[in-house]
């Protein structure tokens, strides 16, 4: 089985953007009004009474002392945080959670600087057009402490007012928030979020960068989540049909599931078709489920395709052989092929003798055959519908009815589930008119 790797995988968006702008928090201090009100007679009464004097008596010597030159801040800190609780109105928590940030730069302290950030946060007294600014700050320096739910809160502040800096958009702070709840390992709440901010976008007709998709699948990827992972990676195809895409959406879906021959061999005929199929190994497990004896017209046409394209050597011996059979079969089985479609017609036939009609119909393309069969044996009793219903729509697929194809893969149910996604979102693809992953390897089922 293939590892599922993608090749540019997401750093970590708070990580970043911290680095992007930490000159804001390490270097920039933010000024608040000092509270000087003992130095001046205030006219304004109301004004007055916004300091009491026991804030003032704690502030003044504090102020003092902490921007005093050579300060030693550390030794400081208690008082500074004794001062926090005695700050009541509002231009007492900006004054002193200006001093208390400004004096914990000095120290580099990211938790006093949080203490000093909150508290002028809180005061409703930052001008208007820094409120996006100071709740960024107050993210990052939360989210460095591993307080994350408390981060989380300062940074949809920031999104809410579409706060931006050089080099960090309202869409990075999207993705930072969903990289928040990663950080947590509350995945499940991250994709949700992260889902969201990209049906947001879509909403409103902007462009979802590839980074997004490959971020929520590989998270839901590494830690089993499911749907969301199946999810993910339908809209990645959607938005980003390429064949290398393709090809990991496959590999994802055979890593993650425990398949059988038939689930393998409907998954490897997409595969095909999105010239997905990566080396050797690939062919010799479509041959295999496929086998040279049951299916010897699809088998012959996989692996002649494989030598014309360079992808397999002659001198492999198991494929050799498999070619050897299917090539000495197909005459005797085309043969056959009259009584199978009668035998499968009558009135009395058999559910056996019903799906290998479809079966074998479908291999050697004709499709009409194939899908006539197939929608007789949903209404037989014991019939496997899963399967079944994956073939009638990969039959549909081939005769350009997408829509109906479409309908017929989203009633697929249980492990063949996220087989059938895959299938619809190729013939999404198809009925769109893109030329992504159409190959000469379409001739595989069917010639």
């Amino acid at each position: 089985m293939k590892g599922f790797h993608l090749r540019k995988r997401a750093s970590g968006m708070a990580l970043a953007i911290a680095l992007a702008t930490g000159a804001v928090v390490a270097t920039g201090a933010i000024y608040a009004e000092p509270a000087h009100a003992q130095k001046k007679k205030k006219k304004d009464k109301e004004q007055a009474s916004a300091y009491s004097k026991e804030f003032v008596d704690a502030y003044q010597p504090l102020n003092e002392a902490a921007n005093a030159e050579g300060a030693d801040v550390n030794a400081l800190k208690p008082q500074l945080l004794a001062l926090v609780p005695l700050a009541q109105s509002d231009d007492e928590k900006i004054a002193a959670g200006g001093m208390i940030y400004n004096a914990a730069i000095k120290v580099n302290d990211p938790a006093l600087q949080l203490a000093g950030m909150e508290l002028m946060l809180a005061s409703n007294k930052v001008p208007l057009e820094q409120v996006g600014r100071y709740n960024f700050i107050a993210y990052q320096l939360a989210d460095g402490q591993k307080q994350y739910a408390k981060s989380r809160q300062f940074l949809q502040q920031a999104i809410t007012t579409n706060f931006s800096a050089q080099g960090v958009t309202v869409a990075d702070l999207r993705i930072a928030m969903a990289e928040s709840f990663f950080q947590e390992k509350l995945f499940k709440e991250g994709l949700a979020y992260l889902d969201g901010a990209i049906k947001d976008r879509q909403r409103m007709n902007q462009p979802v960068e590839e980074r997004w998709y490959r971020r929520g699948l590989t998270v839901a990827y590494n830690n089993r989540i499911v749907p969301e992972v199946y999810d993910f990676t339908l809209g990645w195809l959607t938005s980003f049909p390429s064949n290398e895409n393709w090809r990991d959406a496959i590999n994802l879906t055979r890593n993650l599931n425990e398949f059988g021959d038939q689930e393998i061999l409907d998954l490897l005929r997409l595969s095909a078709k999105v010239d997905a199929l990566q080396n050797k190994q690939d062919y010799i497990i479509y041959v295999e489920a496929a086998d040279a004896r049951r299916l010897p017209f699809e088998v012959k046409n996989l692996i002649e395709q494989g030598y014309a394209s360079g992808s397999l050597s002659r001198d492999d011996i198991f494929l050799a052989d498999s070619l050897s059979t299917a090539t000495g079969r197909i005459a005797v089985d085309r043969r056959e092929l009259p009584s199978l479609e009668r035998d499968a017609g009558a009135a009395g036939a058999s559910l056996r003798t019903v799906v290998a009609a479809g079966d074998a119909f479908l291999s050697y393309g004709e499709y009409a055959k194939a899908a006539r069969f197939y929608e007789k044996s949903l209404g037989m009793p014991g019939v496997e519908t899963p399967r079944v219903l994956t073939r009638l729509g990969i039959a549909q697929v081939a005769m350009g009815q997408h829509d109906a194809a479409q309908a017929t893969f989203a009633k697929v149910q249980g492990q063949r589930a996220p087989i059938a996604q895959l299938w619809s979102a190729y013939a999404d693809m198809q009925q769109g008119g893109s030329a992504t992953a159409t190959t000469a390897a379409d001739t595989t089922i069917g010639g």
